[in-house]
């Protein structure tokens, strides 16, 4: 960035309280509207840096920069979020090639899924598809929507996707034969814990996992009356 410009930085709900305090005794720390925060390059060089280990931010001055004003300005590195990653299995009543085929449609997963609200397949582009999330977790009603693109898929056996923007996931589902007329169906999900649900991070890796379950078993009756209404040799 160029010597006179100025870094804006927009604070997160959580620290917000701390940085507006902040601002009030810092001339060179002026609040905009929206909550954004302006450091003009032509004040003091600072730096914001969270210690390791702790959730304090510490505040210093270069003696350099107090010499220079013309110096760069502050530099803020942007906090990592968690990712976690769920995994549950059942076995279906159906042959893989049945309950592979059901998987595939993906707009019928708000069915059985019961967190998924509505998948809407992108008419350009069938391998994207627009996902849309309501439920209360935890004590919190929550809406998150993001795209996602399937990859190429192994028939019968895989199904895997990764999100191109929204919330943050991948995944993949996976196929295993049992016998001629039943499989072991494998759910996998990834996903970067939002900043909403980062106090209850603990809690939120079983939570889903047994709303997967749930929706595991609903698919399993899904794919299983799916089965009954295919005409048997």
């Amino acid at each position: 960035m160029a010597a006179g410009a100025a870094c804006c930085y927009r604070p997160a709900a959580a620290g917000r309280a701390s940085l507006d305090a902040f601002a009030t005794s810092s001339p060179s720390l002026r609040p905009r509207s929206s909550g954004v925060f302006f450091i003009s390059s032509s004040s003091s060089r600072w730096w914001m840096r969270r210690r390791r280990g702790e959730g304090k931010v510490r505040i210093s001055t270069s003696s350099r920069a107090r010499a220079n004003p013309m110096s760069r300005p502050a530099l803020f590195s942007p906090v990592a979020m968690e990712w976690q990653e769920c995994s549950t299995e059942i076995e279906v009543d159906v042959p893989c090639s049945v309950a592979y085929q059901c998987y595939s449609e993906r707009e019928t997963i708000p069915q059985w899924m019961p967190f998924i609200s509505s998948v809407k397949i992108l008419e350009d582009k069938p391998d994207q598809s627009r996902w849309t999330l309501k439920y209360e977790i935890l004590g919190r009603d929550v809406e998150f929507s993001w795209l996602a693109r399937n990859m190429t898929p192994t028939k019968n056996q895989k199904i895997h996707w990764r999100s191109l923007e929204g919330l943050q996931n991948r995944g993949a589902v996976r196929f295993f034969p049992k016998s001629s007329s039943s499989c072991r169906v494998q759910l996998t999900v990834a996903y970067e814990v939002p900043e909403i649900l980062a106090p209850v991070a603990s809690a939120l890796k079983p939570f889903l996992e047994g709303l997967l379950m749930q929706g595991l078993e609903r698919f399993a009756t899904f794919a299983k009356e799916r089965y009954s209404k295919i005409p048997q040799p």
